[in-house]
């Protein structure tokens, strides 16, 4: 074959190959799992530390070897058992010996993270299935670590089922909707205190504490409910209905909460000593390791002073331990990260006292005994101590914001490195023992990588490559992400990403559409895999895809990240602009033809923006956004910007409703009507306010939705909707 026979047929191949590629079409890329990636589901270490356990096919409990990878044993086959009573389950868990299976099934949420479900009990020994109560539906069931009993939450009380008696008896009886809550937390801890179980065991058995909830005096909050489909709610055809539940906005009355310790021997409670300070926060109660005290977080309504008290379970009765305090508030890692070592000797925290989050060691008397971490980058997560090699555990942006490292430092600081080894995102789950642990990576371009390693970081086995979704992607013509960063005229640097169009020609002009999120603390400009969706698809349609991290996010250190403090809105409304003045002086990009669009607080930034940067942005699209933070919750409003009566000026100069007379472009504004985290209220009196201005917008309420908008064809209609109004207005479609 000669010179020109083989280029003739590399140009040949080439069109072919790009002739047999795919477009990406909307519905692959909503409520579609086209481009779905693959996790391992279930994965619990066993006590031996040498064996793990996996879900499979949602009826399997399979048994395997960290260290060969190959299956020992089904330690659970639910298709095999007689009458089992439910016909899968969504999780599971061991009692301490291991001996029975806790099995929950029926799964029905009621917020962000709590839900009701039914659960079984399956004696491994007697291979006997037993549900866990026929009384009615239950919440957060739990073993006690002896195994000998169930812990759950129903109806606002607390029972114990005992396994050996297959009796139920009722802790709490004054729980009552909309006043007392036992043992769960109320709406605004669970969402913005990111827990749901409010009650923990003592590691003896011997005592279950809990936190109740008098929401008493918490405003109550009313969501009309109309008759809508998917579901249908038939009994509001002609007379809408009404959902009602306790909201405290910011500034507002919040639930008053006490601590309880319930002694199961003599089957009666202690109320625990905690102050008189009704408006304070209990975020979380912990046992020591031994048993001998329960340690009870008081935080102050500010968020910038907690208080560690330590309880006796006999009497309640508490002495001060520890204190924490931030001149801004105190970041929410605290609460998890406070924790205490099985040795008893020591207790390991994650505090911002240097400037970046860092982990420190602590005797059990409370005094510091050593900085574990140190220098400029966050500790992210904080894994755990082998106690045997006396090696702590934790992943950290060390070696830039966007990526995740893990790392290990030793007990006496004369050993430490690195335990990961690409470039990227990964995180890390430890076996019982430390022995082994299995890695989740992921980067820009490489779907989750899920890899078994032993304590060395030698590569065991992988355990799930996604190899069918990379070969499904080379099915599909679309770009990678870039990224890039830019200085603003403040001199700030900020990073992000870029999505260049298909068929991308730097001689041509495209419009642009800026996503963001933009809130305290998080991040949407990292070295991760973020998936094939709705911005990939309009990249195909001709449309430059950017997001920029602004001020106020995460992982470069608290100067960065808390600057934000009293004025929401503010910084990361300026940078966005700047950003789209960034992006405007580029070759390719067409500066008249600049959009933006968020959801939540990212929808509060695209409504911002569009007042703000009037003569940079063309259009808007902002989904389910606070236009006043006097709209939102108590606790997580409070905690960047303090009560309104304090700072009146912070929540009014970057609220959307002050300044929406400012508003020059197209704007299409969406919420669900039914949304309990952001309520349509903001919507409905930020319209008011753009009409009353006289401003021209358009708007779409989605019937009975709540915050996610969704169900039925409603996500369908919610992207098309968009994107038809981006082609639209920055293509003339």
């Amino acid at each position: 074959m000669n010179f020109r026979q083989t280029i003739i047929l590399l140009l040949v191949s080439f069109s072919l190959t790009a002739f047999s590629q795919k477009k990406i079409e909307l519905k692959d890329v909503v409520g579609s799992r086209t481009f779905a990636q693959k996790s391992v589901s279930g994965l619990r270490s066993m006590n031996d530390g040498l064996n793990y356990t996996a879900q499979e096919e949602g009826n399997k409990i399979v048994k395997y070897s960290y260290k060969t990878g190959t299956q020992v044993e089904v330690l659970f086959d639910l298709p095999k058992i007689e009458n089992p009573g439910f016909s899968g389950f969504s999780d599971y868990s061991f009692s301490s010996d291991e001996t029975k299976i806790l099995f929950t099934t029926n799964r029905k949420q009621i917020y962000r993270h709590s839900f009701s479900a039914e659960y079984f009990i399956w004696n491994r020994t007697t291979k006997e299935m037993t549900p866990l109560s026929t009384n009615g539906g239950q919440q957060l069931a739990t073993f006690s670590p002896d195994g000998e009993r169930v812990a759950f939450a129903r109806n606002n009380n607390l029972f114990i089922k005992s396994l050996k008696f297959g009796t139920e008896s009722q802790v709490t009886r004054d729980g009552k909707t909309n006043e007392i809550i036992n043992g769960t937390p109320d709406w605004v801890y669970e969402e913005e205190f990111s827990f749901n179980k409010a009650f923990e065991w003592s590691p003896d058995s011997k005592f279950l504490a809990f936190i109740k909830f008098n929401e008493t005096e918490v405003p109550m909050f009313n969501i009309p409910m109309y008759q809508g489909q998917k579901p249908e709610l038939t009994e509001n055809r002609l007379y809408p209905g009404s959902y009602s539940y306790k909201y405290p906005k910011a500034g507002e009355k919040n639930s008053i909460v006490s601590v309880h310790i319930y002694d199961l021997k003599a089957k009666s409670s202690v109320t625990s000593e905690i102050g008189t300070d009704t408006e304070q926060y209990i975020p979380r109660i912990r046992w020591t390791a031994d048993a001998s005290d329960l340690a009870i977080m008081k935080l102050n309504r500010l968020q910038n002073k907690l208080d560690i008290v330590l309880a006796n379970p006999f009497t309640g009765d508490t002495r001060a331990f520890f204190t924490e305090k931030n001149k801004r508030y105190i970041s929410e890692d605290f609460y998890d990260d406070f924790i205490f070592l099985p040795d008893n000797k020591y207790i390991v925290l994650n505090s911002e006292r240097n400037g970046y989050s860092h982990l420190y060691l602590y005797d059990r008397q409370g005094f510091e005994v050593k900085q574990l971490t140190s220098g400029n980058f966050d500790v992210t997560e904080f894994y755990g101590f082998d106690p045997l090699k006396k090696v702590f555990y934790y992943q950290a942006a060390k070696e830039s914001p966007m990526r995740r490292e893990v790392y290990y430092v030793s007990l006496d600081g004369k050993k430490s490195g690195k335990l990961s080894t690409q470039a990227g995102t990964n995180n890390t789950d430890f076996s019982t023992g430390f022995k082994y642990y299995i890695n989740y990576f992921s980067n820009l371009e490489t779907p989750s990588l899920i890899t078994l390693h032993d304590q060395t970081g030698k590569l065991i086995r992988t355990l799930q490559d996604n190899s069918a979704l990379k070969n499904t992607l080379k099915e599909y013509d679309f770009n990678k992400k870039e990224f890039f960063n830019f200085k603003t005229s403040e001199g700030v640097e900020l990073n992000g990403w870029m999505l260049k169009p298909a068929n991308f020609d730097p001689a041509k002009k495209y419009p642009v559409l800026m996503t963001q999120y933009s809130g305290p603390n998080s991040q949407q400009v990292a070295d991760k895999w973020g998936g094939i969706g709705w911005h990939d698809y309009l990249a195909q349609e001709g449309f430059l895809i950017a997001c920029v991290d602004p001020r106020g996010t995460a992982a470069r250190g608290e100067e960065f990240r808390k600057m934000t403090y009293m004025q929401l809105g503010k910084y990361e409304s300026d940078d966005q602009v700047e950003a789209a003045k960034y992006l405007g002086t580029l070759p390719y990009v067409d500066k008249s033809k600049i959009a933006i669009w968020g959801w939540s607080y990212g929808g509060f930034m695209a409504a911002l923006c569009m007042e703000k940067g009037a003569d940079v942005f063309n259009t808007g699209i902002s989904v389910a956004p606070v236009t006043n933070w006097r709209f939102y919750d108590s606790v997580y409003t409070e905690r960047y910007m303090r009560t309104p009566q304090e700072n009146p000026e912070g929540y009014d100069d970057n609220s959307p409703i002050t300044n929406a007379g400012k508003i020059k472009g197209n704007f299409l504004l969406i919420h669900g009507s039914a949304d309990d985290n952001v309520h349509f209220q903001n919507t409905m009196e930020f319209t008011e306010k753009m009409v009353q201005e006289g401003v021209l917008f358009d708007m779409a309420a989605y019937t009975n939705r709540n915050h996610g908008i969704y169900g039925g064809n409603t996500t369908m209609h919610l992207y098309t909707k968009m994107t038809n109004y981006l082609k639209e207005k920055l293509q003339g479609k």
